[in-house]
């Protein structure tokens, strides 16, 4: 019998996890599941207030992620929405993995993706 291993990145909004609603359950790693790394921040591209824009450092968490588990078959990257910050990480993690992607489908978080992009060009720089 093959085990399938993935990865999860969840990403849930800062609010609705602050007030201890979020994704409605932890997400933690099992026989299945070899890594997990959940992240809180809005879907938002520009400050607001009250919200929480994603941060360089957790821009940083997701590299790191990302790297320690390019061996898996499967990598979930779901946020609480489904559509704006996961679909900018997946983007992001298929071009950290050179996972051919259309480049037309540029529909997500512009924000989410130019941190990650910021963070990941400073880190290549370093070495």
């Amino acid at each position: 019998m093959s085990r399938l291993l993935r990865n999860e990145i969840g990403l849930a909004d800062f609010l609705e996890s602050y007030s201890g609603g979020g994704f409605g359950f932890e997400l933690k790693e099992n026989r299945c599941c070899k890594g997990v790394l959940t992240l809180y921040f809005d879907d938002i591209e520009e400050p607001e207030h009250g919200l929480k824009l994603m941060e360089s450092s957790q821009a940083k968490r997701i590299i790191r992620f990302i790297r320690e588990h390019s061996d898996v078959d499967t990598l979930l990257i779901h946020c609480f929405a489904g559509v704006s910050r996961s679909r900018a990480v997946g983007v992001f993690a298929a071009k950290l993995l050179n996972v051919p992607f259309p480049e037309e489908d540029q529909d997500f978080n512009a924000h989410v993706y130019a941190t990650l992009m910021k963070v990941w060009r400073s880190e290549n720089e370093d070495t």
